[in-house]
C-alpha cells in the first residue's frame, strides 16, 4: 500500500491586513488533521513561518532527534542550504521525483538569519523525511 505524505510548507509574510474567512467542513477536516501532528517553525521577527503536518514527526523530534543545542547554527544553516537546494530541484522535476513527496518549493536563502529554532526544526524535518521515505537529499544516508 502506498503511503501518503501530507505536509504543508507555508512561507508567509504578514501583511497586516484583515480578511474575512468562511469556514467550510473541508476547513474543519484540515484543522483536525493539523491538530494531530503539526509542528510550527517560525521566526516572528522575520515574519517567516513553516508549518509541517506529517504524522510521526513531532514524536520523532521529541524522542529521536538530537537535542536543541547539539548542533551549531552555522552547521544547521549549511546543511539546510544543501537540503533545500536539492528539495527545490526535485519539486521542479515531477516526472523524475514523486510529486506527492516534493510538493512545494522552500524559500530559504543563504545570508538570512532565520534563528536557531527555525534551522533546528527544518534540519530535523529533512532528516526525518529522508529516513521515513528512504530518500537521499545530499547524496548520502542521513545520520541522527
Amino acid at each position: 500500500m502506498k503511503s501518503f505524505l501530507f505536509f504543508v510548507f507555508i512561507l508567509s509574510l504578514a501583511l497586516g491586513c484583515k480578511t474575512t474567512k468562511v469556514v467550510s467542513s473541508e476547513d474543519n477536516v484540515i484543522n483536525n488533521i493539523k491538530s494531530l501532528d503539526t509542528v510550527r517553525i517560525a521566526n516572528d521577527d522575520l515574519e517567516y513561518e513553516i508549518i509541517i503536518i506529517e504524522p510521526g514527526f513531532q514524536t520523532w523530534l521529541a524522542s529521536t532527534a538530537r537535542p536543541e543545542g547539539f548542533y551549531s547554527q552555522t552547521y544547521l544553516e549549511n546543511k539546510n542550504i544543501i537540503f533545500v537546494t536539492e528539495w527545490n530541484s526535485r519539486v521542479l522535476q515531477p516526472q523524475r521525483f514523486n510529486p506527492n513527496l516534493y510538493e512545494m518549493q522552500i524559500d530559504y536563502q543563504r545570508g538570512i538569519d532565520y534563528g536557531y529554532e527555525v534551522n533546528y526544526k527544518l534540519y530535523n524535518y529533512f532528516i526525518y523525511f529522508q529516513l521515513k521515505h528512504k530518500q537521499q537529499l545530499a547524496g548520502f544516508v542521513p545520520r541522527i
